[in-house]
């Protein structure tokens, strides 16, 4: 009789919370670090919509005055379930800034050394530590206190920590040395360093089983996996250009490993248990960044930096959904369990603050000849464009001019010059300027310019065009 009480109890439980419309997402949240508005977007995954922002700092291009409050290039988050504690790494203004889940307000901002990249907690709870990447150590932060409690020394310019789940060692990728660091949590000294590929490494990630540790090689487009029982690499995946977060979950009792590759705006899904074979491409939104799933392996969410969105995909199906407008330039993502006692909670958001869309113009070369390619992001910022560049196999080492061109046909002049830059000596360049591609273009008063080109400043050539197969 007491078992029949028991179910009967149990089955009205689940059909009044069906009634109220609730769900298994219903107090979850998804967040995304957003460098260019330096705001966080708060994200309701049971409708899959945009609720609100978490203001930070004041969007390009105002934070080019001095900065006396406020952040600046939001960039890195990690969320604690127990304390409904975000915490928000901002690398321009060297801050962690704690958040609250439930009221959206600060609880408190914490400044640790120059250029703070990504922080993670430690499997009990009790501390975080933040990879300072503009240094050569990893900040502690007693969550307790809330401070700063210790500087722990690795190789320079640290990328990101993820730890053991016994807690007891911590693996530190680096930004600037091909090496991985493990560090002892008990004595915090380093007890072994493991080469790595290349010396260019933003993110690593602990499996659910911990018994891998992945870590992400921006610069060549590859993923190196590490046994934590031996300490050492057994994988080193080539998994393609702008290879930028990694993650773990467990879908359908098999663990996968889920890579975002922006240079092809695609997420990579492997296998774990079939040796880490390749086993799904998804075809997702502009320059794919941060990832994270659900903690049910059903559903994950990516930031789109190009795109200005998040975009979630269903795990079970392996397919993308709609996209959802967000702040701009997010980078970490972060998907929150439990972040509110109240679904309905909005309290401290604000609206989007611009909800232009963001023109994505790609780069090919002229008939389509040879290897090199390129990507702009143009986003409007106040009375001019804030222009992000992403380039791939070009020369190493090389100059080269970004323009705009009011030419139909070949030869393109260089009507607007954008940008000069040099490559580096894999022949690629990431970085920003300022122009005005949007108020000129749309200009009806004047000879609209037809082309985005790029030119080799050696050769005088243009090789890049944007919608070549347009021209001729």
């Amino acid at each position: 009789m007491k078992k029949a009480i028991s179910s009967f109890t149990i089955a009205l439980v689940f059909s009044s919370l069906f009634a109220a419309g609730q769900s298994p997402y219903s107090h979850d949240r998804v967040y995304a670090a957003n460098q260019i508005s330096n705001t966080v977007s708060v994200v309701d995954p049971q409708h899959n919509r945009f609720l609100g922002e978490i203001r930070l700092g004041k969007p390009f291009p105002t934070i080019f005055s001095p900065l006396y409050k406020g952040q600046t290039l939001v960039h890195g988050l990690r969320y604690l379930p127990q304390k409904k504690m975000l915490v928000v790494i901002s690398i321009g203004s060297n801050s962690v800034t704690l958040v609250s889940t439930e009221t959206n307000q600060v609880l408190k901002t914490i400044y640790v050394g120059r250029s703070p990249h990504e922080p993670t907690f430690t499997p009990d709870s009790k501390q975080i530590w933040v990879s300072v990447r503009g240094e050569s150590y990893v900040s502690v932060i007693d969550v307790a206190k809330m401070a700063e409690v210790r500087r722990v020394p690795v190789a320079d310019g640290p990328g990101m920590v993820a730890f053991t789940s016994d807690g007891k060692q911590a693996y530190v990728c680096s930004s600037f040395t091909p090496e991985v660091d493990i560090v002892n949590t008990e004595t915090y000294r380093i007890i072994k360093r493991i080469p790595v590929t290349s010396p260019f490494s933003p993110n690593i990630y602990t499996s659910p089983d911990g018994k891998w540790i992945a870590m992400t090689h921006k610069d060549v487009g590859k993923v190196t996996v590490i046994n934590t029982a031996a300490m050492s690499v057994t994988h080193v995946l080539n998994t393609g250009p702008i290879t930028n977060h990694v993650t773990f979950s467990n879908v359908n009792q098999k663990l996968l490993m889920m890579v975002t590759v922006g240079g092809e705006n695609k997420v990579k899904v492997f296998d774990v248990g079939q040796n880490f074979k390749l086993t799904n491409t998804i075809q997702v939104g502009a320059l794919p960044h941060g990832i994270w799933p659900s903690a049910d392996g059903k559903i994950m969410y990516i930031g789109l930096e190009y795109g200005d969105q998040v975009q979630r995909i269903n795990l079970q199906t392996m397919k993308p959904m709609r996209p959802v407008q967000i702040g701009q330039s997010p980078q970490a993502v972060v998907y929150a369990d439990r972040a509110v006692s109240d679904p309905k909670n909005i309290v401290w958001l604000s609206a989007l603050g611009d909800s232009a869309s963001t023109q994505v113009i790609v780069l090919t070369g002229l008939n389509h000849r040879g290897n090199a390619h390129g990507r702009l992001s143009v986003r409007s910022i106040g009375l001019t464009d804030l222009i992000e560049q992403n380039f791939t196999f070009l020369h190493p080492n090389a100059s080269y001019t970004l323009a705009l061109s009011k030419s139909v046909v070949p030869p393109f002049r260089s009507d607007y010059e954008i940008n000069r830059f040099e490559t580096d000596s894999h022949g690629k360049y990431n970085g920003q300027s300022t122009g005005l591609i949007k108020s000129l273009a749309t200009d009806r008063d004047k000879q609209p310019y037809r082309h985005v080109i790029l030119t080799d400043n050696r050769t005088k050539q243009v090789i890049l065009l944007d919608n070549p197969s347009e021209s001729f």
